[in-house]
């Protein structure tokens, strides 16, 4: 049995995990964390579910951490770098669906991954990561006679943009092209920009009512123009890839990882038709 702590139990991706984890024939929920301005601090995680465990949600991170394999965080950055130190001092392997790190915060995280386990993904979702390999399909065969675009949107309450996934979705277009993200895109256009400058990667942030996540990657070319989409209708789909996240982990001392790690994604979605 896998022991699972999660950390933000009181947010709505906590609690989403939290119900995940406790349906789960092969986890257990042996860990919950939470600021300690939160009013479900010493609170039984499950309750809100109508369940019953010995856990309680705490903001002492040894307390939180001390008998779980993995700790699955959904947080801010500052929250994911604090529990990743104490993560470091226990040995708890980490999965991280984070967004909004600096390059400073992922070279910590990168080197923290040389003594931990960890996978660091910007969206756990088994769709994303299938449209990321059609992206860089497309990419690779349209880039010289397409523009691109990429549009996300959000709730009102999401605190960064783009997001990360629109983020990583730019970062794929880029090495599809050989590339660096940050020498192509182009972000927040306004006033008189005058004509697109060819070969950059343009991005829209749209915040508002309840959206959990929709991306959509654009291929506007003459004549014609293919979109690929991917919209979340649930953040469960979040949380079932961050459960087969954790159970990737498992046995796993070291190493930073990602969803094509998790999903055996690494090599190409499609290969060759065999001949005849």
């Amino acid at each position: 049995m896998l022991r699972i702590a999660i950390a933000g139990a009181s947010g709505r991706m906590g609690r989403m995990l939290i119900e995940a984890v406790n349906s789960a024939p092969d986890l257990t929920l042996s860990g919950a964390l939470d600021i300690a301005a939160s009013p479900v601090v010493g609170t039984d995680p499950l309750a809100a579910i109508g369940g019953q465990s010995s856990v309680r949600v705490t903001a002492d991170l040894h307390e939180g951490l001390q008998s779980a394999d993995v700790l699955i965080d959904f947080t801010r950055p500052a929250a994911t770098l604090a529990h990743l130190a104490a993560c470091g001092r226990s040995g708890t392997r980490m999965v991280i669906g984070t967004t909004g790190f600096t390059e400073t915060e992922r070279a910590t995280i990168q080197a923290a991954s040389r003594e931990l386990a960890i996978v660091l993904s910007p969206n756990m979702s088994i769709g994303v990561n299938v449209a990321m390999k059609l992206i860089a399909q497309a990419t690779a065969a349209l880039a010289d006679t397409c523009d691109i675009e990429i549009v996300e949107s959000h709730h009102r309450d999401k605190v960064d943009a783009p997001s990360g996934t629109a983020q990583k979705m730019g970062e794929v277009v880029a090495a599809a092209q050989g590339k660096r993200l940050a020498d192509i895109e182009v972000h927040a256009r306004h006033g008189h920009t005058g004509p697109r400058t060819p070969g950059t990667v343009g991005f829209s942030a749209i915040r508002g009512g309840d959206v959990v996540g929709d991306h959509t990657v654009m291929f506007l070319g003459t004549g014609e123009r293919i979109e690929i989409t991917h919209r979340s209708t649930s953040r469960a789909n979040y949380a079932q890839g961050s459960l087969r996240a954790a159970r990737f982990l498992a046995g796993r001392d070291s190493g930073l990882y990602d969803m094509d790690d998790v999903l055996g994604l690494r090599q190409a979605l499609f290969s060759a038709a065999p001949t005849a």
